[in-house]
């Protein structure tokens, strides 16, 4: 497996310099004189290109000119062909048709010398042509067309349907979205962004392929970055336009969602424009960045005024959407970055791929807590007495508020140990110039403000970082790329990356902070990694910030190469870098297998999820460190092995006391037999339902369902009979019909909206917490304060949303009603016929239309005010009503759950009871009488121990443990025979953790070696027994340290007793062997016996045949401590006297309760002369 070093693998950015060339095609019949080929070469040479090309008009190419593809000026971008193409054609340059299609070709009637010409104008001039109406031919790649299709067909069989394209930056949405508008045979096509600023984006596809043209669309906007443009119209030239020509015409109307909501016909409160949007009925609405902050109250207001017969979303994920609510499997077609980046590779080496420019995108995975193990705290970690252990990232950069106001690190230390390590170790991302060079501009991800801010201040006055310019993009917190705080970010962003690109801000780079900010919807192509210091466990999420860094950039660079020249270089690599490998690989998993709909969820065969693996390796590769920390690129099995790895880490350092260990969710679905065989095992405290040691009993309550995984849920019969039993028939509201027409006329006459949400709010609100106050009541500390706050809280907002809908509403048919009477009042002169009136006639005349008018307008707001007042009583009694029905359903479901959590605990106690047992026995089985190791797995658990010495060591039988373990028959309480499925314990993580354990044991084994240790998740043990927790009393081990004071003890009380090849020592009590080895050792140290014995072998002979002794209590002790004492010697080739090692229960003789003493006891085991 190859070896990574990043100093020489990490390359952001490539050296590139695509070329317009010129090429005459030799006469001959078909071709005559002056017909160019014009075309490009991105990624090979020209004459190279050339050769390819030279067999699609079946001529032989002779290059007469070539230049770069990159426009004068900045921004620095580079151009195709066919934008070439265009300009010539809109400079009325024939261009030359094939024969069998009739489209386009790449070859122009022109001279060498005024094509040129052209071309050097095009580029100077970035391809502007004035009146520029002529559009080029396209034709669709197939991903694109098999997304037309789908929403094609969708929308002919799903009138008013709904429909996601979830694909990829750079598919190609917005030309594919104008075909499908074609294919739909759309008149009215709206398009509403979240983000404004792609406004070009979209003029400039409609403008190169869809145009005007003969019956083609007109473009209307307001959009300013669209205000220059002499093709875009606003909706009144639109309108002077169709009136002029007496026609209608095809219409695409682009405008921001901000807009939108800024308009008094789609918003309580806003301006009168855009009203002819609420007024026609679209063919097909579509919503651009779906995935971008649209789905607030005020937007759901926006999108219901209007009407529209089919809505096509776009969203720009990288990973598969699921179905949903919203969108069924039928409904949404997916484009994700594997897709992309096959495609990538399929085109790879044409002049035509689309897709050459997208960068691959790397990830680096290494582990915290070794990067700073020396200074970690011990006890960082989140565990607790659950051993439901993760090493969390938010908790390392956690932060405390110090005493004169700021924040520092929890884990001071430690974080200056990680950033030294990032800039001085070789392994690290910023650990060279060079790679500091790759690196310039990157974004870092934290979970918390106070994370982001002292960070910063450490950043500032590192000794690396220092020099770049740390800018704090968290703002309040909000990643709604519609607040103000974030395009404050984005542009400081921006500000600072084109400053030090610029050399005015003398700083070598930029690194932006950030707890969400800028991590969806924004493209800073200058960002060539993420750093993920974040605990984020979502793999939607993750993604999202992920591919921040892999949007395409162009640059120049800032210092000449070796010519002395200054290259244009495009990013080819970007990079993540991660520091929690078993939640990265875990995302990467989740990652990689829900891009295919077969593996979703954890769907799938073992086999289908590793091949998902394998492809998104291809076009993702991560690079992690094995288990000699050396940097490799990681294949299937490490990426789902490492995980499992680290897991197993967790469990072992834990002494086996680990959630990890259990397979166990609905605890309801547990048959009393299974119960029966728990309740034997002894819990390790007492447990949450009652004394330790005290049964647990499981009854299912009625009215509830419980899934799968636990979860549980009051079914509608039984909630309905907690609705009636808590609140009878109390009524919560007080507000009458005539209070609720006050209301109404109040805020209408002060014109104002919130008024009346904020006053229905209030009504809603109090009614609901008066429900809440009455539940409180009845549930007492069922219902702890959390609860009430929940509820409270949930209401407070579906309060506020229920007002601002209906009171949005009431008053956009307000702004209707009004804009109506005041268009019909300046129409009315149009309506009266003045020839044969006088002055004073037309004035009567107009004040009567003007009456009319009024008095049918006072109708309709009267009309529209009784509406409103019967929709708001309506909404008052349905929301009390709901909020009793949501307040029982949530403290059923909350009470049901906890008793679960409880019981569940409980049984959890008595697993962890068992499994901690599981380090002795691998301590004493892991080897045979021999010294050959032994494979102890889940499978060969009950196989390789006895069963006395297994009751006596967990109170249950082997029998029992495979009944936990395989399941078993039984008969229920009515008598039907059933069967449980067993697989209480988790085979992988059980498998893995003894493995691990027996490793760490092996490597420990050498008790000779003072300096050995090994590293468990980043922690120092150096002695094996360490990571054996407390079993009962006669099995707690006596710490090393301990063991060495007693045995210092005896040699001050008995000098030089460790220099006599006579004198005999015996552990009678032996709980481990410690005891035992510390003498060994002593005896083989000293110098006199060295003197006696010069032959170590035949020192440690003599030491185990004549001088050491020891009694177990238990056959598990004995197993375990001679194992220990004797593995050793085993491994010198020792011939050992293992007589001198007894199961034995010595306690008995040492108290006077057998027949004889201990000492006679001992002189019959051993003889009197030993």
């Amino acid at each position: 497996m190859a070896k990574i070093n990043p100093n020489n693998d990490i390359h952001t950015t490539a050296p590139i310099m695509p070329m317009i060339y010129a090429a005459r095609i030799p006469y001959d019949i078909r071709w005559k004189d002056g017909w160019l080929k014009i075309g490009e070469a991105r990624t090979q040479s020209v004459e190279k290109r050339l050769s390819q090309e030279g067999h699609e008009i079946d001529a032989d190419l002779e290059p007469v000119w070539w230049d770069n593809a990159l426009f004068v000026g900045t921004p620095i971008r580079f151009f195709r062909d066919t934008e070439f193409h265009k300009y010539l054609k809109n400079k009325k340059v024939e261009c030359a048709k094939r024969r069998s299609s009739g489209n386009d070709m790449e070859v122009f009637k022109i001279d060498p010398d005024e094509a040129y010409r052209l071309f050097s104008e095009f580029r100077m001039n970035r391809g502007v042509v004035e009146h520029d109406f002529c559009v080029a031919d396209y034709s669709l790649r197939k991903e694109q067309q098999d997304a037309v299709d789908m929403a094609f067909d969708y929308a002919q069989s799903h009138p008013g349907g709904e429909f996601l394209w979830n694909a990829k930056p750079r598919f190609g949405k917005t030309l594919a979205t104008y075909d499908l508008a074609k294919r739909l045979g759309a008149k009215n096509v709206l398009i509403v962004t979240n983000r404004p600023a792609i406004a070009n984006s979209w003029f400039d596809d409609y403008k190169q392929f869809i145009g005007r043209g003969s019956n083609g669309y007109f473009f209307v906007s307001g959009t300013d970055s669209l205000k220059d443009k002499s093709e875009v119209l606003s909706f009144s030239e639109y309108e002077d336009t169709v009136k002029a020509r007496g026609k209608g015409f095809p219409l695409i109307y682009f405008v921001s969602l901000q807009d939108l909501k800024g308009s008094k016909y789609f918003s309580a409160e806003g301006l009168d424009k855009l009203r002819e949007i609420s007024t026609i009925k679209w063919d097909l609405l579509v919503v651009d960045e779906a995935h971008e902050g649209v789905d607030t109250y005020k937007t759901d207001i926006a999108f219901t005024q209007i009407k529209r017969k089919f809505t096509l979303h776009l969203s720009g994920t990288p990973f598969k959407a699921l179905a949903s609510e919203k969108f069924k499997n039928d409904a949404i077609f997916n484009w994700t970055y594997a897709d992309e980046q096959k495609k990538k590779a399929e085109f790879a080496g044409r002049a035509d791929n689309p897709y050459a420019e997208l960068p691959k995108l790397n990830m680096f995975v290494y582990k915290i807590s070794d990067m700073a193990a020396d200074k970690l705290r011990k006890g960082i970690d989140l565990g607790d007495e659950s051993g439901k252990y993760s090493f969390d990232l938010g908790e390392f950069f956690k932060t405390i508020e110090m005493s004169n106001g700021t924040v520092s690190f929890v884990e001071n230390a430690a974080v200056d140990a990680f950033l030294d390590c990032l800039t001085t170790n070789e392994k690290y991302p910023f650990s060279t110039d060079k790679l500091r060079g790759e690196l310039k501009h990157t974004l870092w991800l934290l979970d918390r403000i106070d994370s982001c801010k002292a960070l910063q201040k450490k950043l500032e006055n590192h000794p690396i970082f220092k020099d770049y310019k740390i800018i704090p993009a968290y703002g309040n917190g909000k990643v709604d790329e519609s607040d103000p705080a974030v395009l404050n970010s984005f542009k400081a962003v921006k500000s600072a990356i084109e400053e030090c690109e610029n050399g005015t801000s003398g700083k070598r780079g930029t690194i932006t902070l950030s707890v969400g900010q800028l991590t969806t919807g924004v493209t800073i192509p200058e960002w060539t990694a993420v750093l993920m210091l974040s605990n984020i466990s979502s793999p939607a999420a993750y993604m999202q910030a992920a591919f921040r860094a892999q949007n395409p950039g162009t640059f120049i660079s800032t210092e000449p190469n070796e010519a002395g020249e200054f290259e244009v270089r495009a990013k080819e690599n970007a990079y993540v870098f991660d520091f929690d490998p078993a939640r990265t690989l875990t995302v990467f998993d989740q990652f990689a297998n829900n891009l295919n709909l077969g593996t979703i969820n954890g769907g799938g065969t073992l086999e289908q999820r590793k091949a998902n693996i394998h492809e998104l390796l291809n076009f993702f590769p991560v690079i992690g460190e094995d288990e000699d920390g050396t940097l490799v690129e990681l294949d299937v099995e490490q990426v789902l092995t490492i995980p499992r790895k680290i897991r197993s880490q967790e469990v072992v350092r834990r002494g086996f006391m680990s959630n990890f260990l259990f397979n166990i969710s609905n605890v309801f679905s547990l048959p009393k037999p299974v119960m029966d065989v728990i309740n034997k095992l002894e819990p390790t405290k007492e447990g949450k339902s009652g004394k330790k040691g005290a049964d647990i009993v499981i009854s299912a309550s009625s009215g509830f369902v419980v899934d799968d995984d636990g979860n549980v849920t009051s079914t509608d019969e039984h909630t309905q009979d907690v609705v009636r039993d808590l609140f009878g028939d109390k009524k919560y509201s007080t507000v009458t019909v005539d209070d609720v027409s006050d209301l109404v006329e109040s805020s209408s006459k002060q014109d104002k909206v919130d008024v009346l949400a904020n006053q229905l709010a209030s009504i809603l609100e109090t009614s609901a917490q008066s429900v809440v106050s009455d539940a409180k009541e009845q549930y007492g500390d069922d219902m702890r304060v959390s609860d009430n706050n929940q509820l409270n809280s949930h209401f407070k907002n579906k309060a506020a949303k229920t007002a601002q809908d209906l009171a949005a509403d009431f008053k956009i048919k307000q702004n209707i009603m009004e804009k109506e009477r005041d268009e019909a009042i300046e129409q009315i002169m149009d309506s009266i016929d003045t020839a044969n009136l006088t002055e004073t006639q037309v004035e009567a005349a107009i004040e009567e239309k003007q009456a009319e008018i009024d008095q049918e307008f006072e109708q309709k707001k009267s009309e529209l005010k009784s509406e409103m007042t019967q929709q708001i009583t309506d909404a008052v009694n349905l929301f009390t009503e709901e909020s009793k029905t949501t307040t029982a359903k949530v403290m059923e479901e909350k009470k049901e759950q906890r008793r679960a959590t409880d019981i569940m605990e409980d049984i959890r106690e008595r697993l962890r009871g068992f499994s901690r047992t599981i380090p002795s026995f691998i301590m004493a089985y892991s080897k045979d009488d021999d010294g050959n190791p032994v494979e102890i797995t889940l499978d060969s658990f009950d196989r390789i121990i006895d069963d006395d010495v297994f009751v006596e060591v967990t109170s249950i039988t082997l029998e029992q443990f495979r009944q936990l373990r395989d399941g078993f028959d039984y008969t229920d309480e009515s008598g039907e025979r059933q069967h449980f499925n067993g697989n209480m314990f988790d085979q992988v993580v059980f498998d893995d953790s003894v493995a691990e354990f027996a490793t760490l044991k092996d490597r420990l084994a050498d008790y000779f070696d003072e300096d050995s240790y090994v590293l468990v998740d980043g922690q120092r043990v150096e002695d094996i027994f360490d990571l054996i927790p407390p079993q009962k009393t006669n099995q707690i081990y006596t710490p090393k340290k301990v063991v060495k004071e007693m045995v210092d003890f005896l040699e001050q009380e008995n000098p030089g007793c460790f220099d006599n090849p006579d004198k005999t020592f015996i552990d009678p009590y032996m709980k481990s062997g410690l005891y035992i080895t510390e003498i060994v050792k002593r005896l083989y140290r000293s110098e006199k016996m060295k003197e006696i014995y010069p032959d170590g072998v035949e020192r440690l002979q003599h030491i185990f045949d004549k001088q050491v002794y020891g009694l177990a209590p238990t056959k598990i002790i004995y197993k375990i401590s001679t194992s220990y004492i004797l593995g050793f010697a085993r491994l010198k080739g020792l011939n050992i006297n293992t007589s001198h090692f007894v199961e034995l229960n010595s306690l008995p003789y040492a108290q006077g309760l057998m027949d004889m003493s201990l000492k006679e006891k001992l002189d019959e085991l051993f003889g009197k002369d030993d």
